[in-house]
């Protein structure tokens, strides 16, 4: 069985619900699905170019959501050559089937109400050893901008596309700065899956738990319904959305992987939605926004592309990709690639804690499990049908559970200099050439420049 099938079938996805799954790629003589929603992306990155409606309507589709700046549109079609029709139009860079994300549900996870907790107990102090290891115990909340909190100027605002926020929880609703629902018939962005509000309290929890950088403002912005997956078009639209909104960074605990198939077996239908969410990434970088993304939890390789496809002729690379965002492996309390996470040369940037089940932790017998190793945070109570009816705290592990303390610590390096005073790619570097060496010295595959610091970040001019 090729790697490639392993990655989709969900056999290597071993944690939590930081990777998702693109539901797309097609094993060898796989018959053609019909799919009557289509992502076609123009040749204008700036606009859609003059004669764009006709194109769609002569290849007889109709336009469902408009991308205007980033030059695409969602469309529906009953036309079973659709793609081929439109194609043929020579404003079309590249038109595909419109692919669905869906995010992997936790599988390792450890959930406690407040009240289990005895009277007094501290979340931060008994169980977010994570945010500890980042922060040096706290001490990078004693430097300019350490906390999250400008010298001068606006807030600091972390972005979280992501399955929504609990704006109500108690450590997170100080912090909370506005949310935003990509999600068809959920005009709300309170999160009733849990996921991105675990996300949003490692980057600004303020209560019990803290995050890394507790005085930094979070927004959300929802893709995913309590259940089932969100289109591509919603994903980018959102990325788009925050960088106009001027957000200062945004993470995305999420992705997959993009399988480049042998065309004498199926079409390219993927290529569309590759090309929408570089431009997506590279429309918010260009607006000042640093762009945060895990690396997966499927414990694979990503540098070769052609040994993820296996049997399967191709080359399978994880997406959303660009060299100018910054991609995040996961490491354990004992500053240990988790057994979980994606690796690769040249595709990991840093390597952030993203908690594991300890050393004695049998990944295949799943035997020797330690909780304490977890990396807890803030998550809402829910009902059976997805209600939030309390607010609680849990353990959770994955790449997912890396990128947010990365992209806090963007956001505290952005608050030390001050909002819009320093680029994307400026924030890049200084998180890459302070990180902690905890491999090879060095650059390496596992924890990329290594493991990230937040004083030695601000500790950088």
């Amino acid at each position: 069985m090729s790697t490639r099938r392993k990655l989709y079938s969900g056999t290597l996805a071993v944690l939590l619900g930081a990777a998702t799954i693109f539901s797309t790629g097609m094993a060898k003589g796989e018959a053609q699905t019909e799919k009557n929603n289509y992502i076609v992306v123009f040749k204008d990155e700036q606009g859609l170019p003059q004669g764009f409606e006709k194109a769609i309507r002569d290849a007889g589709g109709k336009i469902e959501a408009r991308l205007d700046k980033l030059g695409a549109v969602e469309v529906n079609s009953e036309n079973a050559n659709f793609l081929k029709d439109v194609k043929k139009s020579s404003l079309v860079l590249e038109a595909g089937a419109e692919n669905i994300v869906y995010p992997e549900k936790p599988v390792e996870v450890e959930a406690v109400q407040a009240e289990d907790f005895t009277q007094g107990a501290d979340i931060y102090e008994s169980l977010m050893w994570d945010v500890k290891q980042v922060t040096e115990n706290g001490a990078s909340w004693e430097l300019p901008g350490g906390t999250g909190k400008p010298a001068k100027g606006e807030d600091i605002v972390v972005a979280v596309i992501d399955t929504g926020i609990d704006y109500d929880h108690p450590d997170l609703k100080e912090n909370y700065a506005y949310g935003k629902s990509f999600v068809p018939g959920y005009e709300d962005a309170i999160d009733q899956n849990g996921h991105g509000t675990h996300v949003a309290g490692s980057i600004a929890a303020k209560g019990r738990a803290l995050g890394v950088g507790p005085d930094l403002k979070v927004a959300a912005y929802r893709v995913f319904g309590p259940t089932g997956g969100a289109e591509t078009s919603h994903i980018a639209d959102a990325l788009m959305t925050a960088a106009d909104d001027n957000v200062d960074v945004v993470n995305m605990s999420l992705g997959g992987y993009d399988w480049f198939q042998n065309p004498d077996y199926a079409t390219k239908e993927i290529v569309a939605d590759v090309h929408l969410f570089n431009r997506a990434i590279q429309y918010a970088i260009k607006k000042g926004v640093t762009v945060v993304g895990s690396a997966g939890n499927n414990g694979v390789d990503l540098s070769s592309p052609g040994k993820l496809s296996g049997d399967d002729k191709g080359a399978t690379h994880r997406s959303p990709s660009s060299q100018t965002m910054i991609r995040v492996s996961a490491g354990g309390m004992l500053k240990n690639l988790t057994f979980y996470s994606n690796y690769g040369v040249g595709k990991i940037d840093v390597m952030a804690p993203g908690g594991d089940l300890g050393p004695n932790y049998d990944p295949v017998k799943k035997t020797g499990r330690d909780n304490s190793y977890l990396a807890w945070s803030t998550v809402p109570k829910l009902d059976a049908d997805y209600n939030v009816v309390g607010h609680q705290y849990a353990g959770y592990a994955g790449t997912s559970m890396a990128a947010p303390k990365t992209a806090a610590l963007a956001g505290v390096v952005i608050a030390k200099h001050g909002k819009d005073n320093i680029s994307p790619a400026q924030v890049k570097s200084i998180i890459q050439n302070s990180t902690e060496d905890v491999f090879e010295p060095g650059y390496d595959a596992k924890s990329g420049f290594g493991l990230i610091n937040a004083v030695k970040a601000l500790s950088r001019k």
